[in-house]
């Protein structure tokens, strides 16, 4: 589904990771250099674990509980609405719903947000790629509305990552880009806002403006779609044209009778 923002201005807010090269160290012989607290692995994860804490809607006790032991949710990305409207020189007769009358919104900042429940030991993920994933979606009050493992055979979900020929996307903008960073076998909890999900409408058994929360495993990955193509329909094949009925048959001519001379 293609979300459309109805504000002009969109500004992605996104937290870097420092870069090790920007912090003085101190020289050290080269057999020290190589040590596991400078290796580019270990640097990203302690820029990870240095972030802070993503806000995170609260959650019914009926959505599944999270193994001990693992960090706080992380953002993404953040992503902050700026109207282009403003209102101002308001006369006091006008009624205090003068805003809301006129469609002029405030500005909004939300984030994409995750858990990463398991590190896989397969290649990390590429954009536009397609992307094969099981999962499970649950609504803040602890309701599933769907799940791969409930499709028939417990068939995974793939879809291509990105816009499509179109320029739609096959899944919510939260989870088409919300597996960044993941690595093939691995598991994700993704917070998705409703600004990412399906926007202001309702969808299914989801109600309008819902925030969305996400169990995702990241089956594989692969350059060209990896379902099975359905077996072509037969050739169709000219009808022959109808053969001509054979001419009939010339009647069969009898000779004329001869005339006999009168007997005597």
């Amino acid at each position: 589904m293609k979300t459309t923002f109805p504000l002009s201005v969109l500004a992605f807010t996104i937290a870097a990771f420092p870069l090790a090269a920007q912090t003085a160290k101190p020289a050290a012989p080269p057999a020290a250099q190589k040590t596991a607290s400078n290796t580019p692995a270990t640097a990203v994860k302690t820029a990870v674990l240095a972030r802070g804490c993503a806000k995170l809607p609260e959650l019914s006790p009926k959505v599944p509980a999270l193994p001990d032991g693992l960090p706080c949710a992380k953002p993404l990305y953040t992503i902050t609405l700026i109207p282009t409207a403003k209102l101002s020189d308001v006369s006091p007769m006008e009624d205090t719903g003068l805003r809301d009358a006129l469609g002029i919104q405030l500005t909004s900042i939300f984030s994409l947000s995750y858990i990463d429940t398991k590190v896989g030991s397969g290649a990390r993920v590429a954009p536009r790629k397609w992307y094969t994933i099981h999962y499970t979606g649950y609504l803040v009050d602890g309701a599933k509305f769907d799940s791969s493992y409930d499709h028939p055979d417990h068939a995974p979900l793939t879809f291509l990552q990105g816009p499509g020929p179109q320029g739609q996307r096959q899944v919510v903008p939260g989870m088409d880009t919300g597996l960044d960073g993941m690595r093939v076998g691995g598991k994700r909890r993704l917070f998705i806002p409703w600004q990412l999900a399906y926007g202001p409408n309702a969808h299914g058994s989801i109600p309008a403006k819902s925030d969305l929360i996400f169990d995702v495993e990241l089956v594989s990955q692969s350059d060209n779609d990896p379902r099975p193509k359905p077996p072509a329909p037969p050739a169709a094949t000219a009808p022959k044209p109808p053969t001509p009925p054979a001419p009939a048959a010339a009647p069969a001519q009898t000779a004329a009778p001869q005339p006999t001379a009168p007997k005597p």
